[in-house]
């Protein structure tokens, strides 16, 4: 496993709130040479305040199960422990979460992204993700080049 370790003093962006992506959750705990620039240095840099979506781990269950996620079943298992080790806290998902996520005027049909980008805006976080569906959102901060 190659997990990316947060380290001090490191990193382009400082004291800000970001809210990790699925993707981006996993390859910053498998293969962080996939992450963006930008999204590298927010995850290395310790000032940052990272979170990861209980909506993070209900996609990685999802997919580990139906078979399109294989070899991260270790993920499943541990999701909390590894959210940790990369210096990120774990974001319930509340009912404000869920309605907007259900109900905002997005043509974007996945339940997963959609309540990612209800918690972002919501929660004031930047969201890391390389996904351009999220560039539709208005008034949502995405963040990965």
């Amino acid at each position: 496993m190659n997990y990316l370790m947060k380290s001090w003093g490191r990193g382009i962006v400082g004291n800000k709130s970001f809210l990790l992506d699925t993707h981006a959750f996993i390859w910053g705990l498998t293969d962080p040479s996939r992450l963006g620039e930008k999204a590298l240095s927010i995850m290395e840099t310790r000032a940052n305040d990272l979170w990861v979506s209980a909506a993070s781990a209900w996609e990685i269950a999802t997919k580990v199960r139906i078979g399109k996620l294989p070899g991260a079943e270790f993920i499943v298992h541990n999701f909390e422990t590894y959210a940790s080790e990369l210096g990120a806290r774990t974001l319930s998902i509340e009912a404000s979460h869920a309605l907007l996520g259900g109900s905002m005027a997005w043509e974007h049909r996945d339940p997963f992204d959609r309540v990612l980008a209800a918690q972002a805006l919501i929660e004031g976080h930047h969201l890391v993700s390389m996904d351009a569906a999220f560039s539709e959102v208005e008034g949502l901060r995405v963040r990965w080049n």
